[in-house]
């Protein structure tokens, strides 16, 4: 079963770093997320594979909101 990464808090996706298909390592970056004017990286929870990127660059994200499906 997939691996959902959910942004932890709300903000602005400023990077994705990776795209689908992509084999990440546990703690691999994926993401940089904006909020209060502070960057927030977001890491990968296992190793895998990138099955989809739910979010683009600049879109608005809340929290809670799956950013990406690892497999």
């Amino acid at each position: 079963m997939a691996e959902e990464v959910r942004a932890p808090l709300a903000g602005t996706v400023q990077s994705v770093l990776v795209e689908a298909g992509a084999a990440v390592e546990a703690d691999d970056e994926l993401a940089v997320l904006a909020s209060g004017g502070a960057e927030h990286l977001i890491y990968a929870p296992c190793a895998g594979t990138v099955l989809a990127v739910r979010v683009a660059e600049k879109a608005a994200v809340a929290a809670g909101d799956v950013l990406l499906l690892i497999d």
